[in-house]
């Protein structure tokens, strides 16, 4: 490859960085960084912080101003062709004055696509497919949205060596140290929604909130999945910051308490149950992408991080685990049926490894297909 080629990918890198900057914040829209670039050097900046707001291109030519004309545009997505809560990013970049445009990954929504096509009949240099699997890794979540209208579903758990989350007495704070939990925060602020069970709900009265040193906390849509309204209407997680929260019941709640939780605010969804008398959390996916939810993290508790696992919906997981060893009847980090045989259980592609502190993290996509 030549430099001029290594010189777009570095460039086009700077843009990936920057579309971080709206992580957690832009769903049912994707992640998109710009640069814009003249004589070698970057003239305007910009990401899209979310829906409603201006796209990435945008704020970049607004950044670079009259620099922008005659500059070349790096962008992770093809730029927008069509007239949606903003006007179309093609129309900007022509009027601007942009030469040439080298962007990530080809806009798969049909809505939105074309771009490049109208750019190129304007005159404008285009180039797409630089870094594009770096670009489809970070939109991986909307990608799932827009293919399936689903979230992503990722399985995050902190676990002893044996794979415990808890002592027979139910202890379980702290497994893991104060980096594995900050690096758990940073995952949370990507998230668009965090689930957990009733029982860690009763247990620990969780806020499930990411806690930052940030003056705009972000705070995902905290859904609580409890079959017969269980937890405390007043419990920590149904707070209404941020996101707020979701009740998720099915028709064992009665009336009476469903009317308890939304008297305090509370958001609530009633699913039928399943045969293992939990919500349908198929259904559940159906809802919550309906909402715009591209993210989903489930937290636990084992059981409910074993229903996912057992009904074939989790896409990727994030365990943190901790150089201890729990024993005896102590709680398991993943509950549920599980496989039969080993040929049958859930094993992570290309696994990736962090150490944080004393504690390890094993992250990666489960494999869909045999070995």
């Amino acid at each position: 490859m030549g430099d001029a080629r290594q010189h777009d990918r570095d460039f086009m890198r700077q843009a990936l960085a920057l579309a971080m900057g709206g992580a957690g914040r832009v769903a049912p829209n994707p992640l998109v960084g710009s640069v814009i670039v003249k004589n070698g050097a970057i003239v305007g900046r910009g990401w899209h912080e979310g829906p409603g707001k201006p796209h990435a291109e945008i704020v970049a030519l607004q950044d670079a101003g009259p620099a922008a004309r005659g500059a070349t545009v790096y962008v992770t997505l093809e730029p927008c062709n069509h007239d949606g809560r903003t006007g179309p990013c093609a129309e900007a970049l022509i009027e601007a004055g942009i030469a040439e445009v080298i962007y990530a990954l080809a806009d798969p929504n049909p809505t939105a696509a074309g771009g490049g096509k109208r750019l190129r009949a304007a005159g404008v240099r285009v180039c797409g497919g630089v870094l594009e699997d770096e670009a489809r890794e970070q939109n991986r979540f909307w990608l799932r949205w827009l293919e399936t209208e689903r979230p992503y579903v990722i399985a995050k758990f902190a676990a002893s060596l044996d794979g415990k989350l808890a002592t027979r007495k139910n202890d379980s704070q702290w497994i893991t140290g104060d980096a594995a939990r900050q690096r758990a925060h940073d995952l949370r602020r990507r998230m668009d929604a965090i689930l957990v069970g009733a029982d860690t709900v009763i247990a620990d009265d969780p806020s499930l909130t990411a806690r930052n040193d940030s003056d705009d906390p972000q705070h995902p849509l905290r859904v609580v999945l409890d079959t017969a309204g269980r937890t405390p209407p007043g419990a920590k997680v149904y707070d209404r910051a941020g996101k707020g929260a979701l009740l998720v019941a099915s028709e064992k709640t009665t009336p009476s308490r469903l009317h308890a939780y939304r008297d305090l605010g509370v958001d609530v969804l009633q699913l039928t149950a399943g045969q293992d008398g939990r919500p349908e959390l198929e259904a559940l996916l159906d809802a919550l992408g309906a909402r715009g939810v591209n993210a989903l993290l489930v937290e636990g508790g084992g059981a409910a991080l074993g229903a996912f696992f057992d009904a074939g919906l989790v896409d990727e997981v994030w365990a943190f685990i901790a150089p201890l060893v729990i024993g005896g009847a102590g709680a398991p980090s993943v509950a549920g049926r599980g496989p039969a045989l080993l040929a049958e259980a859930w094993r992570l592609a290309e696994p990736q490894t962090e150490w944080l502190g004393g504690d390890v993290l094993v992250r990666g996509r489960i494999r869909k297909e045999a070995p």
